[in-house]
């Protein structure tokens, strides 16, 4: 049976067209509800196996990026997502919707409603629209593991990119190995660097994932790269016979992963 992923959307949300799109190639099967049917309908998430929060300017990132939509999970569907983390259901959050999770304390600790790090502004000054590169570690997401060593090319799209917190935390996030993926540098290796690191994120974190494995975000937008024709040097990269679309990686995984229970 082809796993049941919720595409979330409110206001602001402009990503989730391509996010359908990469879900549906690898054989989820997709529908968009709007935060407003949740708080309308207490049942309907016990529909799907995966959630996702999307790419996009939540509310304008008013206040700050994510924040209004993570206030609205906290009070209004905090019971709804703990019964459906309670049940195995899978959480992805990208770009802005990373930044939400972690507005609502789900990322990295599972603390609904404590908030241990941020992603506050990017060093730079500024939005930062390119392809870098990312490590994928090995880390508590199970469907992750076949993955853990390769460097891929993704896309950016942010201004508060930046993961921030105290070292105590950071140290923690490292030893619990939480950190999913890290910015490098042309040779592989994390780098604190500018323009490899594109917004200053302390110890390279690109993303990260809760003590369980099962709810994951990331600041790169795999979505944007899981057709060749979507890099920008793929005429290039085409006459590689190595050459494929490395964004496939998080929704391969994370459908083959639901299939199993």
């Amino acid at each position: 049976m082809k796993p049941k992923v919720c595409i979330l959307r409110t206001d602001g949300t402009n990503c989730d067209e391509e996010t359908f799109y990469a879900f549906e190639k690898f054989g989820g099967v997709c529908e968009y509800v709007h935060i407003n049917e949740l708080r309308k309908n207490t049942k309907l998430l016990k529909q799907f196996q995966i959630l996702v929060l999307p790419g996009g300017f939540a509310n304008g990132d008013d206040v700050a990026s994510g924040k209004i939509l993570a206030v609205e999970l906290i009070h209004f569907l905090k019971s709804q997502l703990q019964e459906f983390i309670a049940k195995g259901g899978l959480i992805l959050g990208i770009c802005n919707g990373f930044q939400v999770l972690v507005r609502t304390g789900l990322l990295p600790f599972g603390k609904f409603g404590k908030m241990d790090v941020t992603l506050t502004q990017n060093d730079s000054g500024h939005f930062e629209c390119r392809f870098i590169k990312i490590k994928i570690e090995r880390s508590k997401v199970k469907f992750l593991e076949p993955y853990a060593g390769q460097i891929i090319d993704i896309a950016v799209n942010h201004g508060e990119g930046k993961f921030f917190s105290s070292s105590n935390v950071i140290r923690k996030i490292e030893n619990d190995n939480l950190v999913v993926c890290r910015y490098v540098d042309d040779k592989g290796a994390p780098t604190q660097n500018y323009p490899q690191n594109p917004n200053g994120s302390l110890n390279a974190i690109a993303g990260v994932s809760d003590p369980t494995g099962r709810i994951l975000g990331l600041m790169p937008h795999p979505e944007k790269f899981v057709d060749i024709t979507q890099h920008p040097n793929w005429r290039r990269l085409k006459l590689s016979d190595n050459f494929q679309a490395q964004g496939n990686f998080i929704f391969k995984g994370i459908i083959n992963y639901a299939k199993s229970f």
